[in-house]
């Protein structure tokens, strides 16, 4: 049965572009029964010659497997990276759990932070009321937020830090750090603060996510719980 384009009543009466579109959008099995046709429609490509349509389909298909394998080949990869991260985070946690007093919590801290997440500096502070009063005012590495907000927003923040705060979390450890997670502790009425540091400006932004940290701090914060603390 033959299937006539309909017109869209040009001057020479013939259809025009949008009416072919419009009628191939609508009987989309039309080559199947004209299948000459797709070896001897011809169309530009981007060398310069011309190549039939069905070369041109079997290109782009071609393009869309490779962008799809890209794709799969990333998330792969994040995969790769979170089971990573995963165990890392089960060892850490294991260690917490082993841990008795206070210096064992550091020990096991700096330990499997230096080791298995390439921390280049860590500290574990905690603060009496009578001590943080006296930094409430201090500014954190976004510039905007201080240890009074950072305490009642109770969420990580990362970035980079002056001088005077590295040398204030870090002390003398501080002067090589470029950049630094700041990961907020609450214990039975103890505020505290982990500090991860690293040589690497890009290593802690404050665009990225702080899942992982987050999840850090409540580990610790409960580990806490349950060993001696210093005497504050």
């Amino acid at each position: 049965m033959n299937q006539q384009i309909p017109k869209s009543g040009d001057d020479n009466g013939a259809p025009s572009e949008l009416d072919i579109v419009q009628y191939l959008n609508e009987h989309k099995d039309f080559f199947v029964g004209h299948p000459e046709l797709l070896a001897s429609i011809t169309i530009p490509h981007e060398s310069g010659r011309a190549v039939s349509l069905i070369e041109r389909q079997v290109e782009m298909l071609r393009n869309q497997l490779q962008d799809y394998q890209r794709r799969l080949d990333h998330w792969m990869e994040v995969a790769k990276q979170n089971d990573a991260l995963q165990a890392r985070m089960h060892r850490l946690t294991l260690e917490l759990i082993d841990a008795a007093t206070f210096d064992e919590v550091l020990t096991a801290l700096e330990d499997e932070l230096h080791d298995d997440f390439q921390a280049d500096a860590v500290e574990l502070r905690l603060f009496s009321a009578a001590q943080l009063s006296e930094h409430l005012d201090q500014e954190l590495p976004d510039h905007t937020a201080t240890f009074e907000n950072f305490f009642k927003q109770n969420k990580p923040i990362c970035g980079t830090l002056a001088r005077g705060q590295l040398d204030y979390i870090f002390g003398a450890g501080g002067v090589d750090i470029a950049s630094a997670a700041l990961i907020p502790l609450k214990s039975e009425g103890v505020l505290g603060l982990l500090a991860i540091g690293s040589r690497d400006p890009k290593r802690f932004v404050p665009q990225q996510g702080t899942e992982f940290l987050t999840r850090l701090g409540e580990i610790i914060s409960h580990t806490l719980k349950a060993v001696s603390l210093p005497g504050l």
